[in-house]
């Protein structure tokens, strides 16, 4: 059996506790204690590519590189919309040029080669070039950013002032993205508000008629209308940072409007390329796919999971409990519209996933 330790060992709480096919259940129970008496937070997984931290996460860094790579946004815009909207500590980006370029990718192309090329896992062309140019990150002095007393610092693209519209309608439905309607009210903006239609996303109407619209798998450009897609946050309120996908039929007047509404609650705007998912919406979505599925195959229970991902890799919320919150089932939907836009199988929920969508709506 194994203890699996995080860097600095010393601080860090978290023991991954580790049995193979062979390991004795008194054996792991002692190691379990023991890490327990040392004062870390033990969880209990199976002996399987990446136990739970380095398996779950790779959606938190492969999402970051794809998006770079389809020119949606640039490094130091994805990481400022991860941490300051989707509230994680450290961007994808700054967080492996500090762990290291060429140990973040040997770890994601070891896991990728043990689950036999598996497209959940495939590692970025971007990432493999970034190594073979010796860009390593810190240590190296550069990586996606450039380290040293004179280097520059990349600032993430953010919006000029623009006005706020007077009025909104709200149609139906924002599920979690609920909490703006009390901002737009504090800001002294107008709302009103329709049932919305049957099975359809909410969205926010703006003076122009251009609709506002939470992520959902789907690029803007696929709506039957003009559309501004809007990212999700972990918490609307206290997001200090918001991405805008406009599609490609929407003009400048109506975007400058989208812009104006959200500085109007006292947030920075990124506007970024029709990326279906946004930013921190895939990430998420894939975060909680990712944990299912080690749940579904026993790689460790639930609550093990969250444990793991929020003292392992400080993610502000378990990617359980995070796809319960957005409910599992609407994630099931956006991933399959993912899918729909790339059909190459890496968006495919994984049927543990599947399933506790289906006992999530139906208990």
């Amino acid at each position: 059996m194994g203890l699996h330790f995080f860097n600095p060992a010393p601080l860090l709480p978290l023991v991954e506790v580790v049995s193979g096919f062979a390991t004795d259940e008194t054996a792991a129970t002692r190691a379990y204690e023991t890490a327990k008496a040392w004062g870390k937070t033990p969880v209990r997984c199976a002996d399987t590519p990446g136990f739970i931290v380095n398996r779950v996460a790779r959606p938190f860094y492969a999402e970051a590189l794809r998006l770079y790579e389809e020119r949606v946004a640039d490094p130091a815009t994805i990481d400022a919309v991860l941490r300051e909207c989707g509230g994680f500590k450290m961007g994808p980006f700054e967080l492996t040029d500090l762990i290291g370029q060429d140990v973040n990718e040997a770890v994601t192309r070891s896991v990728w080669a043990a689950f036999s090329q598996d497209p959940k896992f495939t590692p970025s062309l971007a990432q493999r070039r970034l190594v073979e140019s010796r860009r390593l990150g810190r240590k190296s002095g550069q990586g996606w950013y450039a380290y040293g007393d004179d280097a520059p610092r990349a600032e993430p693209h953010t919006a000029g002032p623009e006005r706020a519209p007077e009025s909104v309608t709200v149609h139906g439905d924002l599920a979690s993205a609920e909490a703006l309607l009390d901002l737009m009210r504090e800001a002294g903006i107008r709302v009103g508000r329709t049932e919305g239609a049957a099975h359809h996303p909410g969205s926010i109407e703006l003076p122009s008629g251009v609709r506002l619209e939470q992520a959902d798998g789907m690029s803007p450009d696929a709506a039957a209308e003009p559309t501004i897609h809007f990212d999700l946050a972990l918490d609307y309120r206290a997001a200090t940072r918001l991405a805008l996908a406009p599609s490609g039929r929407v003009g400048e007047p109506a975007l400058k409007e989208a812009v104006g509404l959200f500085q109007a609650l006292g947030k920075k705007v990124s506007v970024i390329g029709p990326a279906p998912g946004m930013i921190v919406a895939r990430t998420v979505w894939m975060l909680v796919d990712f944990a299912w599925d080690a749940v579904g195959r026993e790689v460790a229970d639930a609550e093990d999971v969250d444990t793991a991902m929020r003292l392992g890799v400080n993610y502000p919320l378990g990617p359980v409990a995070w796809g319960r919150r957005l409910t599992t089932y609407r994630v099931v939907e956006a991933l399959d519209l993912l899918h729909d836009e790339y059909p190459t199988g890496r968006y495919a929920p994984s049927q543990a996933l599947r399933r506790e969508a289906v006992r999530e709506e139906y208990s």
